[in-house]
């Protein structure tokens, strides 16, 4: 199988402890409960500071909607998804919607509650983990329709419908120009608009899409350049670029120089699209996080901490 390396989104929305099931002696030790760090080879880790273990806060998602058991951890009740399945362990799953615990047919339900009991504080911290992230995302959900603020490249667009000022009907068009933001019913600092060619009336959905598309065919143009520019800089060859929608990567890399860079990179500014090409073309010299590895990317990006930063717990917006 080819090599390959994936950066990490700044959050983890599945993370799974493996407990070893009762009576099993495996060839090697279990991973230790994965909070951010320990993503997929060669992941960005956010590292979200932990939280005192007094309990959920009202925001975790204590009940999931398949629950079919429940359990007090810390005198907080958590409802959990169960089933059992073909595994040697017993996994604890915490995401958007709660907790979902699963076993080997075989093991009791008293050596499941007894793992959950032992992992309580770590299942009750990513309960509230999840929780806040569930609210930043619905405070950072976007309303689809005339004048609803987009990001793109650092910035925030405010979208405006104007069927007749697109000449390709369900296309967009960029206007920074400072008299027209002055002119418009929705003037505010901003970094400009874009104009779609909709009429006032169209779906929230159909927006969406075509504000996805824009996105899309500006991510591949500015990722093409970055990448043509970084690679000459260290002196590698990019086989393939392609897009990707990933929920949990950035980016990705393979020894045969095929990448592959996430388009809602689109929405932040080019400093860390930057950071994120170095680090992908970076592994296609050294396929590791090794220190050389860290020495690659600086060798083109000497301050990468700071332009790395934004990805940082960041949010997959515009869905």
């Amino acid at each position: 199988m080819t090599a390959f390396e994936q950066l990490a989104l700044g959050f983890d929305e599945r993370s799974e402890p493996l407990v070893p099931a009762p009576g099993m002696s495996p060839s090697a030790p279990p991973p230790p409960p994965p909070s951010a760090s320990s993503l997929a080879p060669g992941g960005l880790a956010s590292r979200t500071p932990a939280t005192p273990s007094t309990g959920a806060s009202a925001l975790a998602p204590l009940s999931h909607p398949q629950a079919g058991r429940e359990i007090l951890l810390a005198g907080q009740r958590v409802r959990y998804a169960f089933r059992r399945g073909k595994r040697r362990t017993i996994g604890f799953v915490v995401g958007p919607e709660g907790l979902s615990v699963s076993a080997p047919r075989w093991v009791g339900l008293g050596e499941v509650e007894s793992a959950l009991r032992e992992k309580g504080d770590w299942i009750l911290r990513k309960l509230q983990e999840q929780g806040e992230r569930n609210r930043r995302l619905n405070a950072a959900r976007i309303v689809w329709g005339d004048g609803a603020a987009v990001p793109y490249l650092g910035r925030e667009l405010r979208l405006v419908l104007d069927a007749g000022a697109v000449a390709t009907p369900g296309g967009a068009i960029l206007d920074a120009g400072v008299g027209a933001m002055a002119a418009s019913p929705h003037a505010q600092a901003h970094g400009g608009w874009l104009r779609l060619g909709l009429p006032a009336d169209a779906q929230p959905e159909r927006i969406r899409d075509v504000v996805h598309s824009w996105w899309q065919r500006q991510a591949k143009r500015l990722f093409e350049e970055r990448c043509k520019l970084y690679a000459q800089q260290l002196g590698v060859t990019v086989a393939r670029l392609s897009l990707s929608s990933a929920q949990t990567r950035w980016g990705s890399a393979t020894a045969d120089g095929f990448v592959r860079l996430n388009w809602r990179l689109i929405q932040f500014p080019v400093s860390t699209i930057d950071y994120v090409v170095v680090h992908e073309l970076a592994h296609l010299r050294e396929m590791n996080h090794s220190a050389a590895f860290w020495d690659v990317v600086r060798s083109v990006l000497p301050a990468y901490e700071a332009a790395q930063r934004p990805l940082k717990q960041a949010l997959p917006l515009g869905d």
